[in-house]
């Protein structure tokens, strides 16, 4: 068996609510988890604007790499891989 506890201040008793903003800060989580995968970890230049360009193009590639699952992979399994295994496994 599973069970699964919030320990929270909010005010409201509303519990889909509170679930659904624990399963979004997940995703967020997976995203930077992802980005850190990519690239984010280390910042390659030294001026602030080529470490600008830098961060968009990790997430040019985080939303490419979400659509090409999404659009491709629409019945797949590999939908919901992660980044590390999509790359070893079809890229």
């Amino acid at each position: 068996m599973r069970y699964t506890a919030f320990a929270t201040n909010q005010i409201s008793a509303d519990i889909a609510a509170l679930e659904l903003r624990h399963r979004r800060r997940t995703r967020d989580e997976d995203r930077i988890r992802n980005a850190k995968d990519t690239g984010l970890t280390n910042l390659p230049m030294y001026s602030l604007a080529a470490n600008g360009v830098w961060t968009h193009l990790i997430k040019l590639v985080g939303k490419i790499t979400a659509y090409t699952q999404m659009l491709t992979f629409a019945d797949a399994p590999a939908r919901l891989w992660e980044l590390k295994q999509l790359w070893t496994r079809i890229f």
